[in-house]
């Protein structure tokens, strides 16, 4: 069997080969993918939705679709369980294994940061906590960028243990309570923590398995989750940015249980109550104190949920599914494309706009949103920056596509990359490249 991806993309940005090229290292897939740009393959297969499976057999022909749909192991093993036993009698079968090289994966032992996706600056202790993503680790270094701890082998697993023995698959967002750094363990949907000074990992919320129970919860160890992107401590209550079930759930450390907060599970952008809202694969948190504020990805918006529960899920910047671009406006009247990243400084909120390659200002009372950085024309600042974070006058942007962390300060804007010291690759990153 041999699997071609077909990227039709619906941003602009995801139009650019070089996003694509970099999204497939930063998820390290290894087969071929095609760029519909112009939705001519779309159009010929009749897609209707995101994601789709097509199988065709040996000879060519179109034999089964599986529309929208991500859970088909069962249905499709049948029927490629049988294509294989016809064409095998029919001696139409190739089974000569074809293999592809992992492009570029090289340059990941040659850089400190591969893909950080998320970053936590606390200004009280003067640390800074990485997601390194595709090297499969959190790094700890001080504000300055001085080496810490690294925690993580750099292999993708879901082991606890010492900082040193312990693993991640894709570790995203990052929330501090105490000594206790809290990770948002992506691809394990599991939720992780960190204690700083025992110096050991442990599984807190999650099964490791991509949990799909949209409206009950329970007891987290015992819960499956569903792609935590990020996370957010009020007090002894932790929120997750659940992107794969479009909700947002919520953990309380006392009683080590997880449930829904806000929406439904139907992907889209609808205000309201907070069980009848819609969100769509929402991807950061920030917090006034009162309000919970959600970069809502998928339909390049800012939501407002009540911390209290009370009240309704409002939208600041935002009106749909397909709206999106890179516009100053207020209201309605903005656009920003798949923001991935949001934090709140003194009154506003700095949003990491991923896929416009900037840092938008927005301002929650007037809802009023422009660039405060990005839109320097003789250097490129950004590179689709998926996190970001403050701490003493400066905001921590992760620089996703860059491999870097790039640091702004609030009053000149001058942006500077974050100097990394005795921060190294880990040993086991070309793990999986094949020679072939």
């Amino acid at each position: 069997m041999v699997v071609i991806g077909v990227h039709t993309a619906k941003f602009d940005n995801e139009k650019d080969p070089k996003s694509i090229e970099k999204a497939m290292q930063r998820y390290e897939l290894n087969h071929p993918v095609i760029n519909d740009a112009d939705r001519k393959i779309w159009q010929a297969y009749g897609v209707q939705a995101w994601p789709s499976v097509g199988i065709i057999d040996p000879e060519g022909y179109f034999v089964k679709a599986f529309p929208g749909q991500e859970h088909i192991f069962r249905d499709a093993d049948l029927v490629i369980s049988q294509l294989i036993r016809i064409h095998r009698a029919n001696k139409t079968l190739n089974e000569k294994p074809i293999y592809f090289t992992k492009a570029q994966a090289e340059k990941a032992a040659q850089s400190p940061l591969w893909f950080p996706g998320k970053v936590l600056a606390d200004g009280p202790s003067k640390r800074l906590f990485i997601s390194d993503s595709t090297h499969h680790r959190i790094v700890i270094t001080d504000l300055d960028g001085k080496k810490i701890a690294l925690v993580g082998t750099g292999k993708p697993g879901h082991a606890d243990g010492t900082f040193e023995k312990s693993s991640f698959n894709d570790p995203q967002g990052l929330a501090l309570k105490g000594d206790i750094l809290y990770v948002a363990d992506r691809k394990n949907h599991m939720i992780r923590a960190l204690d700083l000074k025992k110096r050991t990992v442990r599984t807190i919320a999650g099964t490791g398995q991509q949990g799909m129970d949209f409206r009950r919860g329970g007891d987290a160890r015992h819960t499956g989750l569903n792609s935590p992107w990020d996370l957010l401590v009020h007090g002894n209550e932790l929120y997750i940015a659940m992107a794969g079930c479009h909700q947002i759930w919520v953990m309380d450390l006392t009683r080590h249980t997880v449930v829904p907060f806000a929406g439904t599970a139907f992907e889209n952008l609808v205000d309201g109550p907070r069980q009848a809202s819609c969100f769509a694969q929402p991807s950061g948190l920030a917090s006034d104190g009162t309000k919970l504020f959600v970069a809502d990805s998928e339909v390049s918006a800012v939501r407002a949920i009540p911390l209290d529960g009370r009240g309704d899920v409002s939208t600041l910047v935002g009106t749909g599914l397909f709206d999106f671009g890179d516009t100053d406006g207020i209201g309605p009247a903005a656009r920003l494309q798949h923001a991935l990243g949001i934090v709140y400084v003194d009154g506003k909120l700095y949003v990491a706009d991923t896929y416009n390659s900037k840092i938008k200002i927005l301002d929650p009372l007037t809802r009023s949103c422009k660039t405060f950085v990005g839109d320097d024309k003789k250097a490129k600042l950004f590179n689709e920056p998926g996190g970001i974070s403050y701490a003493d006058g400066k905001l921590y942007v992760a620089d996703t596509n860059a491999h870097r962390i790039q640091v702004i300060d609030l009053e000149s804007k001058e942006v500077s990359t974050l100097n990394l010291q005795g921060v190294e690759p880990p040993t086991s990153v070309l793990h999986g490249i094949s020679d072939k």
